[in-house]
């Protein structure tokens, strides 16, 4: 087994080398001495995203927040942004913790939209913990092909 896809991620795809991702990559990230801090739950945020002949579809695994908790922005120079914060659960004095595995904290996810997406047309839902953002694409027009009659 080769090291390098479970240090670049979880064998997957990986955003190290993908030029519309803007998301910051922590080589540390996992380790005890980790250099991410609060911002841990952003590795915690799964992307997928997919292409299809009539839009760009991203689904994000955000389980256990209410849409409220959760925003989707298209920013200047086709940014598409995806954020949001999970709450630490509330300790009671007389609680006694034996693990505690589920992340808290904020996330923040960026992607450098293509130059065919139709960012006014940006759809998103929620539904059983997955976020569903829909970016239309713009018809590409073929070029039309004209002959020509070669004389002679």
């Amino acid at each position: 087994m080769s090291l390098i896809p479970s240090f670049f991620g979880n064998g997957r795809r990986s955003n190290v080398f993908d030029p519309f991702s803007l998301d910051v990559w922590d080589p540390f990230q996992g380790f005890p001495f980790s250099s991410a801090g609060e911002t841990t739950a952003v590795a915690n945020a799964r992307i997928d995203w997919k292409e299809t002949p009539e839009a760009h579809l991203f689904k994000v695994d955000v389980p256990g927040l209410k849409k409220e908790e959760v925003k989707v922005e298209v920013e200047e120079g086709s940014i598409l942004q995806i954020s949001g914060e999970r709450s630490k659960e509330k300790e009671e004095k007389n609680d006694k913790w034996h693990r505690v595995e589920r992340s808290s904290g904020k996330f923040i996810r960026r992607f450098r939209l293509p130059e065919n997406a139709k960012l006014e047309e940006v759809k998103a839902a929620m539904e059983n913990g997955v976020l569903t953002v829909i970016v239309p694409k713009e018809e590409v027009k073929k070029p039309e092909v004209k002959a020509i009659d070669i004389s002679g």
